[in-house]
């Protein structure tokens, strides 16, 4: 994994966590060069984010062995969103739960927009100095980052706000349980950041607080893509 110098260790402990929680990092107030892209790209009007949900409904034809035109839109949307989604609050909630948050804020945050796997992100290198009385970067992402990529999506294609915060929900919950189970030392924190954004207006139609059981309100349309096939609903889904 790349590091940018005067990179900090904690970047090797989230890299333990799991592919969803690894990030590249580069100098504050710079941004890396090519195939890096900014973040803030994803929200505008003329932005990837339609391509990319094309070519995520082109893949999930290609893995059910169907035409895409048999893909529904939404179904694409609402994978498109969940996968961005995650990649972005794994990392800021692992950082968080260690007391040292990563500057998680649009101008802040680059990718490379492939598919295939959790997609490369860098951030700014974290500073020894940020401890967790500094704002809180996860709650910073989710108004920043996350609401507007909702909205943006939202206005691509028709898909429930209900479905696609559920999608969010889903990606905190499994980013504390991955912290939680590879370093139990962090489990409390990690939960306490998982409640603390469920805590926030856009998570609030969710029945469940976050936590090993919980279930999503609602279904992120993945089993339209694999009809009768088990592994086609998600462990959380509202329809398990």
């Amino acid at each position: 994994m790349k590091r940018a110098e005067g990179r900090w260790d904690m970047l090797d402990d989230l890299a333990a966590l799991g592919p969803f929680f690894a990030v590249s990092s580069h100098l504050p107030g710079t941004g890396p060069g090519p195939p890096w892209r900014p973040i803030r790209e994803l929200t505008e009007p003329d932005g990837p984010l339609a391509g990319r949900i094309d070519a995520v409904r082109a893949a999930l034809a290609g893995r059910a062995g169907r035409p895409a035109a048999q893909i529904e839109p939404r179904v694409a949307a609402s994978v498109t969103h969940l996968g961005l989604a995650a990649r972005l609050i794994a990392p800021a909630v692992a950082a968080a739960a260690s007391g040292h948050p990563l500057g998680m804020r649009p101008g802040d945050v680059w990718w490379q927009n492939i598919l295939g796997g959790p997609v490369p992100l860098s951030v700014p290198v974290p500073l020894p100095s940020a401890r967790a009385s500094d704002p809180p970067a996860a709650q910073d992402l989710l108004d920043e980052t996350i609401t507007p990529l909702t909205a943006q999506i939202s206005r691509l294609v028709t898909v429930s706000p209900r479905v696609l915060w559920g999608n969010v929900a889903s990606a905190v919950n499994a980013a504390a349980t991955q912290v939680a189970a590879r370093r139990p030392d962090l489990s409390r924190p990690a939960w306490t950041m998982a409640a603390t954004l469920f805590a926030s207006p856009q998570l609030s139609r969710e029945r469940q607080p976050p936590g090993p059981g919980f279930r999503r309100a609602s279904c992120c349309l993945i089993y339209k893509t694999a009809v009768g096939r088990p592994q086609g609903v998600c462990g959380d889904c509202v329809l398990r």
